[in-house]
């Protein structure tokens, strides 16, 4: 199993769930987040003491967990629907899970998600 998560900016959020419904129904997880890359964010004054500001854009982390096989898939589906060759497009981390449990009813690893 790996652990997908991506970070985009928050006008593609439909767009990404669109593309992890075609592969399962397992679901997301999503939280707000702040950040910058390469294009070094935006400037923003949080106190008048605050000269420098700080250089952060809005993003949005979507994590999901899915099989080993899916993962290659899903990555190739999401670049071609979320990328505009431009800075900002995001980033797809992939970690590994060593287990998933399904509280309710007790199902393990795949059969867990």
């Amino acid at each position: 199993m790996k652990e997908i998560e991506f970070i985009i900016n928050g006008e593609k959020l439909e767009t990404l769930k669109h593309v992890l419904d075609q592969f399962s129904n397992r679901g997301i997880t999503m939280t707000s987040a702040m950040g910058y890359g390469h294009q070094h964010g935006l400037k923003q004054v949080y106190t008048r003491d605050d000269r420098q500001g700080v250089a952060l854009l809005p993003k949005i982390s979507v994590r999901t967990v899915v099989p080993d096989d899916e993962v290659d898939g899903i990555i190739d589906a999401v670049v071609n629907r979320l990328s505009t060759s431009s800075f900002g497009d995001g980033k797809i981390f992939v970690r590994a899970i060593e287990q998933a449990v399904r509280i309710r009813t007790d199902e393990r690893g795949d059969d867990a998600l």
